[in-house]
């Protein structure tokens, strides 16, 4: 609660846009939620590599079902295809670096997560606001602007993207989303958390 004011109410008041550089947002009833979204040909790739890895898998097995003895070299290479083409998926996915981040207003955290579909890769970290010491709009060479959480103990902070890619047309809406975390986290100098 900001000077009287509960998150809600200051959500309902200061509407952030529904996408920004990379990310779409939403509210979720006392939660904000953030989520990259990558281009959608590049999201297709992982999937693409893992269906012909499925096909590859049936041409071997389809072999072995005709009653062959040995079913030779074409099996075993299209079995070796097979998991050359999921590992390929798997680094794909793991390269595409989705992200989602979750400001929980009740709880006063902020979640961070990186997504995968691999079995055990995503990773999620759960950050007090007390603990967030900045939130910075920076620029990307070439790449437009990311909005970026520093955060942790002062000997060791840790920084998170929340959101990249965002265009100088997008200048607004990222300030926007900039100042609404900034008052979030009662930083100083956004204007509502004080100074």
């Amino acid at each position: 609660m900001l000077g009287g004011v509960s998150f809600e109410d200051a959500l309902r008041d200061n509407r952030v846009p529904r996408t920004v550089g990379d990310v779409t947002l939403r509210y979720d009833e006392a939660r904000l939620v953030g989520e990259s979204r990558p281009a959608p040909w590049v999201h297709l790739l992982p999937a693409f590599c893992v269906a012909l890895a499925g096909g590859c898998t049936l041409g071997a097995l389809t072999q072995f079902v005709r009653g062959q003895s040995l079913p030779g070299l074409g099996a075993l290479a299209l079995t070796v295809l097979a998991a050359a083409l999921l590992g390929f998926a798997l680094q794909l996915e793991s390269r595409l670096g989705r992200r989602r981040f979750v400001l929980h207003f009740r709880t006063e955290t902020l979640r961070l997560e990186t997504l995968t579909w691999a079995p055990g890769g995503t990773r999620a970290e759960t950050v007090p606001f007390d603990d967030v010491r900045a939130v910075r709009i920076v620029e990307r060479s070439g790449r437009g602007y990311a909005l970026v959480v520093e955060y942790g103990p002062e000997a060791s902070l840790r920084n998170a993207v929340l959101v990249q890619g965002a265009r100088p047309t997008e200048a607004e809406a990222l300030h926007r989303v900039w100042r609404m975390l900034h008052n979030a986290f009662g930083l100083r100098g956004a204007g509502l958390a004080g100074g």
